[in-house]
């Protein structure tokens, strides 16, 4: 039975969980707090990936303080990992530790942990609670629960408009419908996300680097930068190849312009549709190359037909307090005739970013008869 004392412990450990969430991925951003008689003795969250997991950090911490923490309550946001991989199982550290007590929030998903972590702690005579602020530790990895369930990334799709829902001038100029907050408030979108997604007609208009710049998150490498070009007419000399990082440019076919990318250093690959670029095959791709959370920062057509595929499990809009008129240009290019036809969305949250509103919204459900 959960006390209040555990809650507060376990928020604690969400709090490390989420301080994580920039430079942990692939892997899942995890707290860790140890207690022993009702002090706090060791904390530690996830490490950039290749180095220590979160219960390994709080042990460490734990003896660097001079405490010895048999005998202690370990309080996890996830299941301890039980296999091994660049890292260690942090269930057999804990069970060595001579823990007698987890609290562990949420199960993990992985199929390469899948509750063995909590038999492993189990069987080591150490008793185990599960579930205790299960809904706020899935909230902080979204994507890495979703990829481990679906084999899919979590996907996020980033919109800019007017109050009258236009995002360019019928000219194309559009920097800046939103403030500089906002955009603010983008770079921690793209800091959590292991992919960015735009389109070649993105790249050719507004030649963007799209990566992170915000030196306060310590990002420990960039995301992955996808182009969608189906027939691969975007410039070596994109500002997207000049900055670090890589870049993944996604054809419907190689032709001889792969070339020049790849030796501007893109990684070309051809993924075939009917017409364009095989979106679900894209998917598929970055969720084998493990990336979590896909963020889409794209124009309108790329973002409709993200829409219209139902891929989207997210949409993060800022809608700036100005009119740019009807000839601008629309948010997105989704043909709808009928009422019928509408695309229902639900209001998770909204709150306001500097002078802008931002909204994030997701799929309505639908009742079925």
């Amino acid at each position: 039975m959960s006390t209040e004392f555990d809650t507060a412990m376990m928020a604690r450990a969400l709090r490390l969980a989420r301080q994580g969430r920039y430079r942990t991925r692939p892997n899942p951003a995890v707290g860790c707090v140890l207690v022993a008689e009702g002090e706090v003795i060791g904390e530690g969250s996830t490490q950039p990936a290749g180095g220590n997991h979160a219960e390994i950090e709080a042990l460490e911490d734990a003896r660097a303080r001079g405490h010895d923490p048999r005998g202690a309550t370990a309080f996890v946001t996830l299941e301890p990992c039980n296999h091994w991989g660049k890292t260690g199982p942090c269930s057999a550290a804990l069970v060595d530790a001579g823990i007698a007590r987890a609290v562990i929030a949420l199960k993990d998903p992985n199929p390469a942990v899948g509750g063995s972590g909590i038999e492993t702690l189990a069987e080591a005579g150490i008793a185990v609670d599960v579930g205790l602020l299960e809904t706020e530790a899935a909230a902080v990895n979204p994507g890495f629960l979703k990829r481990m369930r679906d084999r899919q990334p979590l996907v996020r799709v980033k919109l800019a408009a007017s109050l009258d829902g236009r995002t360019a001038m019928a000219s194309g100029e559009s920097q800046w419908i939103t403030g500089p907050d906002a955009r603010a408030d983008v770079q921690r979108l793209r800091g959590r996300s292991g992919a960015i997604v735009t389109g070649v007609e993105t790249v050719l208009a507004d030649n963007p680097a799209l990566t992170v710049r915000d030196p306060e998150l310590d990002v420990p490498d960039q995301p992955l930068r996808v182009v969608l070009d189906s027939s691969l007419r975007m410039s070596a000399d994109a500002a997207l190849l000049q900055q670090p990082g890589q870049v993944l440019v996604v054809c419907r076919e190689r032709t001889s312009a792969a070339h020049a990318l790849e030796a501007a250093g893109a990684e070309v690959v051809a993924l075939p549709g009917p017409e364009r670029v095989d979106l679900a095959s894209v998917l598929d791709s970055l969720a084998a190359r493990e990336v979590n959370e896909v963020l889409v920062e794209c124009g309108a057509r790329l973002a409709g037909a993200f829409l219209a595929a139902g891929f989207v499990d997210e949409v993060v809009l800022y809608s700036a307090p100005t009119l740019l008129g009807s000839n601008a240009r629309p948010l997105l290019e989704l043909p709808i005739d009928m009422m019928a036809d509408q695309r229902k969305l639900a209001l998770k949250d909204v709150r306001r970013v500097g002078a802008d509103l931002r909204m994030v919204l997701v799929p309505a459900k639908t009742n079925s008869k």
